[in-house]
């Protein structure tokens, strides 16, 4: 799970960083948000507390906190009533902000791995008594 965090992260910072100023130009250019919104979406979507609960505590708040910045980044461009020149500045700063968090969320989780590693992690919450 965490290696697909790690991917969903790495996939919508690089979207961003390499369609932030097309985004713009089109928002400009033809007043349609949707390119702003599809850039800025999340792959995995199905994600449930159950396997969050999985995550330590301090992966858990990283993975809130680019999840959270990313919300913003996302609600910006959804209901912005700025100029396209105001919205690339907003963009920016959101987008090093989101740039942060991954920092934040890549030294928790680690970072996406082409290998990837099947992990299994077990442990004796209670032992039954013996017969």
């Amino acid at each position: 799970m965490r290696h697909l965090i790690a991917l969903d992260a790495q996939n919508v910072l690089r979207r961003l960083r390499a369609r932030a100023e097309e985004m713009v130009s089109l928002f400009s250019r033809l007043r349609d948000r949707t390119p702003m919104i599809e850039t800025a979406r999340t792959w995995f979507l199905t994600i449930t507390f159950s396997e969050l609960s999985l995550l330590e505590p301090a992966e858990q708040k990283a993975v809130n906190a680019f999840y959270d910045a990313l919300d913003e980044l996302r609600w910006y461009l959804q209901y912005t009533e700025d100029m396209p020149g105001q919205v690339q500045t907003r963009l920016s700063q959101l987008l090093r902000a989101l740039e942060e968090q991954h920092r934040a969320l890549t030294l928790a989780i680690g970072h996406p791995d082409a290998e990837g590693a099947r992990v299994v992690d077990a442990e004796v919450v209670r032992k039954k008594a013996a017969r």
